[in-house]
């Protein structure tokens, strides 16, 4: 037996037009699935706000002159989280050309944790963008 509980949702007929739009652009099938990815990304964008465990991904583009400070940034700020938590997951740095890498950083740990090693490492000399982003919410990690 499903879990799933139907409900009504009134709506703007407008609203809903755009939304039906919206759905078919993206292909889904029903309004429910793209109704539950709503739900779902507000829950998580709610989550990363706040200070629950999270697995994020950190971007990272930069001058390749400063890769070896970026790098142990990253390293230093991912050991004082603690490595209980597994913050530093995975790492990759890629050349984007003569100038400029991209890395890239899963991360673990708690949102605001995250959130301030993103801003301590973005604010790098040498960082010339950066972009931490949710991937999902650590649910049955419980305390990261």
């Amino acid at each position: 037996m499903s879990d799933l509980v139907r409900f009504g949702v009134a709506m703007d007929r407008a609203l809903l037009a755009e939304f039906d739009q919206r759905i078919a652009e993206r292909g889904y099938e029903n309004r429910s699935e793209a109704l539950r990815d709503l739900v779902r990304a507000d829950l998580t964008k709610a989550a990363f706000e706040g200070d629950q465990p999270v697995t994020a991904t950190l971007s990272l583009v930069y001058s390749r002159k400063q890769r070896s400070e970026v790098v142990r940034l990253i390293d230093e700020r991912t050991r004082a989280l603690g490595s209980s938590s597994g913050a530093l997951v995975a790492q990759v740095g890629v050349v984007v050309d003569d100038e400029r890498a991209l890395e890239i950083v899963v991360l673990r740990g708690r949102a605001s944790d995250l959130r301030d090693l993103a801003g301590r490492v973005g604010g790098v000399r040498g960082v010339l963008g950066s972009d931490l982003s949710i991937a999902c919410v650590d649910r049955e990690r419980g305390e990261a």
